[in-house]
């Protein structure tokens, strides 16, 4: 009966049922039964009699409501603090922990600060009465994971759901932050990267992990969790209005290297990981923009809203490019072969002892030349790349003057400056006004800081 009566209320009283049983620290099939047996006596006040005193009803004029997943680490200690400093923002928080966590800190330590019970159960007959995961993936403005465990960041990247925290946040189309915990091999292993590109590229916002010493003894380096005032700042940003300065623009982002053959076996390339210029293409996403990127081969996933068209060749991606114009904005991130072969071998070339084969070379197309120089579907603005290992600035300055661009954003990719292939960049802009050099930031810092450039750039015209 419980069930008919909660999918043949109205959302609203359903929202208000849900309020009151958690207030209650009962299940809405307790809560509805209670209310009903009051009513069929016409004796409110023995029914009441019987109930467990009732907390005060969380206001619903809360600024948000956010779920926080805990994490099975030594970091869930911070939760306890986290939650208490986010309800003293007027933030509602609703809380799940998982088997792990509940070694570290308990279900009644968390619920009697964060105002209501903690949910740690996937087949929990109290609140799965009307879906409970999915109402726990829905009924709220963020979804907050810390600590985020290699476990939990793993299970995300692949789609598992085998327990509560997983399920709900395969359930949810909330955004989600994470702030990872672990120990630093951990974090700096192979497959935890692996998991973090993607759940990057799905649009999951991070914050942390600080470097410094561990629990464990003798252990430090990368992967102390971003302390409690550090993730409600990133809270309280993810919950701001969020500007949309590239809204209505369509933007056009090469990136990654080219690979130009010389059979069917061997090619021509560089050391371009396709970083930058993907972390450009989520930021300009995530600034409204409808974004085209063309990318060479890199080992990278494609992001999460953004129309991605893989290429091989430069003449490959100049002709991707040119399919994607009329747009607003170019940006050439790409680090495009400057030579070609000139006849690629249709058989694999042997080593037959007479020496290495003559090579002979034909320059390749110059793709951000030649949008910058179109007389027709020229973008308003067009944004170059230049990867230099001496003289940056003088060089980038040459290169914007004769590539006929308006912007050009410079960085060094000598091996001492760790840019080529890394996660940091340290980037000069240089425009017609002069050089801005920004300081050193991750690649997705560098991206947002651009993108932002370039809503600038708008909103003065």
């Amino acid at each position: 009966m419980g069930s008919l009566t909660v999918r043949n209320l109205s959302e609203d009283v359903k929202k208000r049922l849900r309020l009151l049983a958690a207030a209650n620290g009962r299940s809405m099939e307790e809560e509805i039964r209670l209310l009903l047996a009051a009513g069929a006596a016409e004796a409110p006040v023995a029914a009441q009699a019987n109930a467990r005193p009732a907390k005060p009803v969380p206001s619903e004029a809360a600024a948000s409501q956010i779920l926080l997943i805990i994490g099975g680490g030594i970091a869930a200690y911070k939760s306890l603090d986290l939650i208490r400093r986010l309800r003293e923002r007027a933030i509602a928080v609703r809380v799940v922990m998982t088997r792990a966590a509940q070694q570290f800190v308990t279900p009644m330590s968390v619920g009697a600060i964060a105002g209501e019970r903690a949910f740690t159960e996937l087949f929990d007959p109290a609140s799965e009465l009307d879906v409970g995961h999915i109402r726990l993936a829905r009924d709220n403005d963020l979804i907050v994971v810390a600590p985020a465990t290699a476990d939990l960041m793993a299970k995300m990247a692949n789609g598992h759901a085998d327990d509560l925290a997983s399920a709900v946040l395969l359930a949810t189309d909330s955004q989600v932050l994470l702030a990872p915990a672990m120990n630093p091999r951990m974090w700096g292993n192979t497959a935890t990267q692996r998991n973090l590109a993607r759940l990057t590229a799905d649009g999951i916002v991070t914050v942390g992990p600080n470097a410094g010493e561990m629990a464990e003894s003798g252990e430090a380096g990368a992967g102390r969790m971003a302390e409690p005032l550090e993730i409600v700042a990133a809270v309280e940003a993810l919950l701001a209005p969020q500007a949309k300065p590239l809204a209505g623009k369509r933007i056009v982002i090469t990136a990654g290297p080219t690979h130009e053959a010389i059979d069917p076996v061997r090619y021509i390339a560089n050391r371009s990981s396709g970083k930058q210029g993907y972390a450009i293409a989520r930021a300009a996403a995530a600034a409204g923009a409808a974004v085209t990127l063309v990318s060479g081969p890199v080992a990278l996933p494609a992001p999460s809203g953004v129309t991605t068209v893989q290429v091989e060749s430069a003449r490959d991606m100049l002709r991707a490019v040119e399919a994607a114009l009329p747009v607003d904005v170019g940006v050439f991130a790409a680090a495009v072969a400057d030579w070609r072969v000139a006849q690629a071998g249709e058989q694999k070339l042997k080593k037959d002892g007479s020496g290495p084969p003559k090579l002979a070379l034909t320059e390749n197309p110059d793709i951000l030349a030649t949008v910058a120089k179109l007389k027709a579907k020229r973008p308003t603005l067009v944004i170059g790349f230049a990867a230099e290992t001496e003289k940056v600035i003088e060089h980038a300055k040459a290169k914007l003057k004769r590539k006929g661009c308006d912007w050009i954003v410079a960085n060094d990719v000598s091996a001492e400056g760790g840019a080529m292939g890394g996660d940091d960049n340290a980037v000069h802009l240089i425009t017609a006004s002069g050089v801005e050099s920004w300081p050193t930031q991750t690649k997705d810092g560098v991206a947002r800081q651009l993108a932002a450039r370039i809503g600038g750039f708008f909103s003065r015209a």
